[in-house]
């Protein structure tokens, strides 16, 4: 796992040898941060069912551990990223870390559950700062011509994150108890924010008549928008009654209040003209239309092998990390196909990939057993290496400094949603195409119809997202009035 990982960091700073050292450990101080963010979101999960026991509570309140979390990062990853481009990405960058790493202390020595979650939720605010702000940095730290290697690099190391979360987890767990799985972040934390701290570039001093003012108003409205929408997706565990509906309700209505109030704003959150570029609109579409296929393999997975194909929770556990390893490996891989053949390009590719292994998943018989089921996997998640490395390239490349946090806080906060649409959405198409009110006990013949069914949605959504790639591209190439996100106007 260290080799492609050495090679990212050798591949990224190539061609400046001058200053090779400082870059390289900048960058390892980046894609630390990058591994510690993931690696937060996935290793409570592995931890509920103790913490449950531990503080004796049902699943419903235990999940809050774990919602907390992503409500935090959710909520506050555009405002954290439009924060550091105003008051400076390295100090905001350093906060952030130091944020994550107390509160993972507080997280490990939490007398009660709401203690827990409290924490859980500063915790989640730090690793908002982290996702906003890495991205960010690469256009500092790295030349223009390596940008995909190091957003690959950045990649891989959230898909170790995500992919070492549970094993990790069950280890620390067992061997030292639930506190473990949060106080492993310490010296970690500490490590990546020395690297920070003595390897980033310091921020440019601004003169305070010529710095813009922060949005208060449209950070608050954004966030009490975006909270309602991945609550409505979230809470009654795939039911979807009326408080689903109000919140959802309650989130377009919140839509509506933030545009009116980004449209006043002396110096917006968000500058809605950016809309306007084909190019970034398509860009943050698609990458939400790939989380919520993306996610499908992580909802419809776990019943389809066990109890399609009869596996024990063992063997689950292993077929299902062949996902976020096949990412692992081909991230930095895909970082340098990006920036040979041309991001935009290798957008398109990778969304092809996708849509390839969905709907030969679609049509694989339960008969073929494992390797069915592998195969096609392979090709959906070596296609959204290339994709997610090739997307954040093209949108990272060449906007304008004063602009990178808020726009590396958009393409995280697309992937966000698209996620947690696709627990609710895709979930919902599973449950519907298996015919089955409780998918616990349903029939291995009607689960393995259902995956077959929501593998061919998910392949007709990529479709979607392939079509405004290209019709994107096409419409990049022609004169546009907009004021872009990537225009110095």
């Amino acid at each position: 796992m260290l080799k492609p990982i050495i090679a990212g960091l050798d591949e990224a700073v190539a061609g400046s040898a001058e200053r090779a050292p400082s870059v390289r450990w900048a960058l390892a101080g980046l894609s630390l941060s990058t591994l510690l963010s993931s690696l937060g979101t996935s290793i409570a999960n592995v931890g509920l069912p103790t913490m449950a026991q531990a503080f004796d509570a049902s699943f419903q309140e235990v999940q809050w551990i774990v919602l907390a979390y992503l409500l935090a990062i959710t909520t506050l990853i555009v405002s954290v990223g439009r924060l550091g481009d105003i008051t400076g990405r390295r100090r905001l960058l350093l906060a952030g870390i130091l944020l994550f790493t107390a509160a993972s202390v507080l997280c490990g020595i939490a007398p009660t559950l709401s203690m827990l979650i409290a924490a859980r939720a500063a915790q989640g605010l730090g690793a908002a700062v982290m996702m906003a702000l890495t991205m960010a940095f690469v256009g500092e730290t790295v030349p223009k011509e390596r940008t995909g290697s190091a957003m690959g690099l950045l990649g891989t190391m959230s898909a170790i994150g995500t992919a070492l979360g549970p094993s990790l987890g069950g280890v620390l767990i067992a061997g030292a108890g639930w506190q473990a799985i949060f106080l492993v972040n310490v010296p970690l934390g500490l490590l990546a924010f020395f690297l920070a701290y003595r390897y980033l570039p310091g921020d440019r001093r601004k003169p305070k008549n010529g710095r813009p003012s922060f949005d208060t108003v449209g950070t608050l409205l954004l966030a009490l928008t975006l909270g309602a929408y991945a609550l409505a997706m979230t809470i009654g565990r795939g039911s979807f009654g009326p408080l689903n509906m109000a919140l959802l309700l309650a989130a377009v209505f919140g839509t509506g209040l933030f545009v009116l109030a980004e449209a006043r704003a002396a110096s917006p959150l968000i500058q809605l003209p950016m809309f306007r570029d084909p190019s970034l609109s398509a860009s943050l579409a698609t990458s939400a239309l790939v989380s919520t296929v993306m996610m499908a393999t992580l909802v419809v997975g776990p019943f389809y092998l066990s109890r399609a194909l009869g596996l024990d929770a063992a063997l689950v556990g292993i077929v299902l990390s062949v996902g976020p390893l096949v990412v692992a490996l081909t991230g930095v891989p895909a970082g340098r196909i990006a920036d040979r053949f041309g991001a935009g390009r290798m957008t398109v590719v990778g969304l092809i990939g996708i849509a390839a292994g969905s709907f030969i998943l679609s049509m694989m018989p339960s008969t073929s057993g494992i390797p069915g089921y592998i195969a096609p996997i392979v090709v959906i998640t070596a296609g959204y290496a290339l994709f997610q490395t090739a997307n954040n390239t093209a949108v990272m490349t060449d906007i304008r400094p004063d602009q990178r946090g808020v726009i590396s806080g958009m393409l995280n906060l697309s992937r966000n949603l698209g996620l947690i649409t696709g627990a609710s959405v895709m979930g919902a198409v599973f449950a519907f195409a298996s015919a089955t009110n409780d998918i616990t006990t349903a029939r291995p013949e009607a689960v393995a119809t259902g995956t077959r069914i929501t593998f061919a949605v998910a392949g007709s959504l990529i479709v979607v997202a392939l079509a405004i790639g290209v019709g994107s591209r096409a419409l990049a190439t022609r004169p546009s009035p907009a004021i872009s996100a990537k225009s110095g106007h």
